[in-house]
């Protein structure tokens, strides 16, 4: 284990590339598909493309911290985590602000996560069962961009398997959460009750959560740039991520969103706990996992630095100054420790300077 002084000094210099190297070149590639948005394809799916590009920038900005991981070439998998990230948030969008709730126009849509990770597989046509389906070639650009980047790692045919199985969950959860009020949750439960008997510990609103969260196919994706990864590392980072880092993301992203999700009647996993003290316990649950987790992966330093910054970048939003939220950020960030109080006083910083 190293010390808290290696990881600190270790966690300062790759939070100074992150803004200072990597934030550009998200910005770069982010520009390349907001062009490309703005010039092909009908207008319907054009404005969601553009919408889901200009409010949720910070995705791509999150999981390109990958990017700095051991051994990888820092532009390309930003191209690959920017890829990846804006197809998932392009079909969120899809499924949830165009009016449309069918399952099986969802599940086509969402092949292209799948197709994205597996350039060994043909492409489907992805807009088969939606009502639109002139996007000039977006999304397919997106996929094979996906599909490019991956191509060149050495080593991506040990974590493809893992990959892929993630993306399906991912998949599948998108498939169900976007369907009618009145059938969603009886689905919803019904895939969950499949799985959760793997998972010993969690709950089932928080299975559904880890499934949600692109982190684990990034962390994955990185270690593949090393020629010698071995199938233990492989599981190592499999069972940190997936159910424990990937839960934390994505309790803590519906976390800031709870009163904006009850104000819209959009769903929110944190809402199935039964009160604050329980919303609190399974939180600082997943928080203490998470760093638990961290500490069994190969590069500690870095997967400490993930992990105290989804705490920082979440917990910073000013979604969370009101109360009750406030009591509970507070709580998190005490219970967590020093670093991740310092990065969250970081992130708050970059807030104010509109760089986050």
């Amino acid at each position: 284990m190293v010390t808290q002084v290696t990881t600190t000094a270790a966690s300062l210099k790759l939070l100074a590339s992150f803004v200072r190297k990597v934030f550009p070149l998200v910005n770069s590639e982010l520009s390349v598909w907001q062009n490309y948005a703005s010039n092909y394809g009908s207008r319907d799916l054009a404005d969601q493309a553009l919408a889901s590009i200009n409010t949720k920038k910070f995705h791509c900005q999150g999981g390109s911290v990958y990017s700095l991981y051991q051994g990888v070439t820092t532009p390309d998998f930003v191209r690959f985590v920017v890829a990846l990230q804006t197809i998932s948030d392009y079909l969120d969008n899809l499924c949830d602000r165009a009016g449309i709730a069918d399952e099986e126009a969802f599940r086509q849509l969402h092949l292209a996560m799948t197709d994205a990770l597996d350039p060994d597989r043909p492409l489907h046509h992805y807009y088969t069962a939606y009502p639109y389906k002139d996007d000039g070639g977006y999304l397919d650009s997106l996929v094979t961009t996906c599909r490019r980047e991956l191509a060149k790692l050495p080593s991506y045919h040990l974590v493809k398997p893992e990959v892929l199985r993630q993306a399906k969950l991912y998949s599948e959860l998108q498939t169900y959460k976007h369907l009618d009020l009145k059938v969603r949750e009886d689905k919803m439960l019904t895939w969950i009750n499949e799985h959760l008997p793997d998972y010993p510990g969690i709950m089932p609103w928080e299975f559904a959560a880890a499934t949600g969260s692109t982190l684990g196919m990034f962390m994955l994706s990185a270690a593949a740039y090393n020629p010698k990864l071995t199938t233990g590392e492989v599981s190592q980072i499999s069972a940190a991520y997936f159910p424990w880092i990937n839960g934390l993301h994505i309790l803590l992203d519906y976390f800031i969103d709870e009163t904006e999700d009850r104000l819209n009647g959009d769903l929110n996993f944190v809402f199935y706990y039964s009160s604050p003290d329980e919303k609190r316990d399974r939180l600082k649950y997943f928080s203490r996992q998470a760093r638990t987790q961290a500490e069994t992966l190969p590069d500690t330093a870095f997967a400490q630095t993930v992990v105290n910054g989804l705490l920082a970048m979440y917990l910073s939003d000013p979604k969370t100054n009101p109360q009750p939220v406030r009591e509970i950020r507070d709580d998190l960030l005490q219970s967590a420790g020093l670093y991740p109080r310092l990065m969250y006083n970081f992130c708050c910083l970059l807030r104010k300077k509109a760089i986050l």
